[in-house]
């Protein structure tokens, strides 16, 4: 059984990210503040489900949330900030969006959502003073496999999951050739098969290696 909550506060937001490890598309992060005794069936980290289950909990957690929200970093963000601080600076901008404001915010991972180095203000929304301030004072946890054990965390990790996956079905229409409704934008054979034959697009991410032959392509 998932917990509810890690520090004692009755608002608190559980955030992840998906497509990190993709060559193409966002990286996508959401973040989702659950009611008290909050019960759903099947929740669960978004990676142990099928794709009917998160399709179905989806609408549900979005229901029975207090809030939520959704973030896509583009794959130009991406390049100029590196994935890392891409995938935090989506989850902080998720975090923001939250009304209620969050009075603990829990991630999942090993990466603070508060890197030692500081708020990365740049690539993206760009924060005020305030929003930093907002940040900076919310405590914050990163928690390895929180999505397998926390309720808020597994909730984010399916929102941000099933809102990829949207995204890259509605690219993949414009660039089919690169089966994005099925790889997600992964580095699979037919992936990399497709940009050895036809290039790369805009919605590549020229920072990662997208063959292995090669460091990057360039446009």
């Amino acid at each position: 059984m998932l917990l509810s909550h890690y520090y004692n506060t009755s608002l608190e937001a559980g955030a992840d990210e998906a497509g990190r490890g993709c060559l193409a598309g966002p990286v996508t992060a959401a973040a989702v503040i659950l009611p008290e005794n909050c019960t759903i069936p099947l929740l669960n980290d978004s990676k142990k489900l099928s794709a009917k289950n998160r399709n179905e909990l989806r609408p549900i957690i979005q229901e029975k949330a207090l809030s939520y929200a959704v973030t896509h970093l583009e794959p130009l963000i991406i390049d100029e900030i590196n994935i890392l601080n891409a995938s935090i600076k989506a989850m902080q901008e998720c975090v923001l969006k939250l009304n209620p404001k969050p009075l603990s915010v829990i991630i999942d991972g090993n990466s603070p959502f508060l890197p030692k180095t500081g708020i990365k203000n740049r690539g993206g929304l760009l924060f005020s003073e305030t929003e930093i301030e907002i940040l900076t004072t919310i405590p914050s946890a990163c928690i390895i496999k929180g999505d397998a054990k926390y309720q808020s965390i597994a909730a984010a990790s399916i929102l941000a999951k099933t809102y990829r996956d949207e995204y890259m079905n509605r690219i993949h229409e414009e660039f089919p050739m690169y089966n994005w409704n099925k790889n997600k934008g992964y580095p699979t054979k037919d992936h990399r098969e497709a940009i050895k034959k036809y290039g790369i697009t805009k919605y590549h991410r020229l920072s990662f290696r997208l063959l292995p032959e090669q460091l990057k392509l360039n446009i």
